[in-house]
């Protein structure tokens, strides 16, 4: 599966368009790691665990879009983009979507 954040493939023609695939996950904070964190808050530096649950949301939400793509038939996600918003005090959902289509 190809994905791109640009409006087409480059070098490939788009010859069939799916719509709309999107995947999301909601994810929670973890208490050890907001401890760590508000360490880090005080000496400063990366929080590592944070970065890393958000390379595991992203990562689970970039697969459920491309698991519906490929339902579709598609071959191609163009105009792949990520949102992310608060759903409860501590959790916030990653939500990745793009447009499928089949390229040759």
């Amino acid at each position: 599966m190809i994905l791109t954040t640009l409006e087409g493939v480059p070098g490939k023609e788009i010859i069939e368009h799916f719509g709309l695939v999107q995947g999301s996950t909601i994810r929670a904070k973890h208490i050890g790691k907001d401890i760590m964190a508000g360490f880090k808050n005080i000496i400063g530096g990366e929080l590592k665990g944070y970065t890393e649950l958000l390379q595991e949301a992203r990562q689970e939400a970039v697969e459920r879009m491309v698991r519906q793509a490929a339902q579709l038939g598609a071959n191609a996600v163009v105009n792949v983009r990520f949102a992310t918003s608060s759903v409860a005090q501590g959790a916030a959902e990653l939500f990745a979507y793009g447009t499928a289509v089949r390229v040759k």
